[in-house]
């Protein structure tokens, strides 16, 4: 069965370099949500500790889910889409109904990057800004962890 929801988008991130194609493969996407899974459990255990790490780790965990997606379908982001490609592409095809789950990730994404490389006037990420997103990260894990049986490859 073919997924037709957000096609138009998938073929012009494609066009425009920001995905490719690989072999789809439910094997490695399994093994990438697995992945997520453990950085999903590592941050919540360094939240109080490290909180800019747990917040990285948090955050990979979300990308993670995505690219499981996406490797499933045998679509994979390319350095000029990057993170944001992954976003979009999963974004498109499952929205509605799923889009309210996902749209914190581009927050997350922003609050990520201004951890790694802070500008001067940005705030010290917090124990509570993890505790904040981990719902949002293990809404996106669900969404990964449903549709992977149900979303055909590109």
């Amino acid at each position: 069965m073919r997924w037709d929801q957000g096609r138009a988008e998938i073929e012009k991130l494609l066009a425009d370099k920001h995905l490719q194609r690989v072999p789809a493969s439910r094997e490695h996407a399994d093994r990438v949500l697995a992945q997520a899974r453990r950085h999903l459990v590592s941050a919540i255990r360094t939240a109080d500790a490290d909180p800019e790490g747990a917040y990285a780790l948090l955050y990979d965990a979300a990308r993670k889910a995505l690219w499981s997606i996406l490797e499933n379908q045998g679509l994979r982001p390319t350095t000029a889409g990057g993170h944001l490609a992954a976003y979009h592409a999963v974004r498109a095809q499952l929205d509605p109904p799923m889009g309210q789950q996902l749209r914190p990730f581009d927050r997350m994404r922003r609050h990520r990057r201004d951890a790694e490389y802070p500008p001067a006037d940005a705030p010290e990420l917090t124990t509570e800004d993890v505790e904040d997103d981990i719902p949002r990260v293990k809404d996106i894990l669900g969404i990964a962890e449903k549709i992977l049986d149900q979303m055909s490859p590109f």
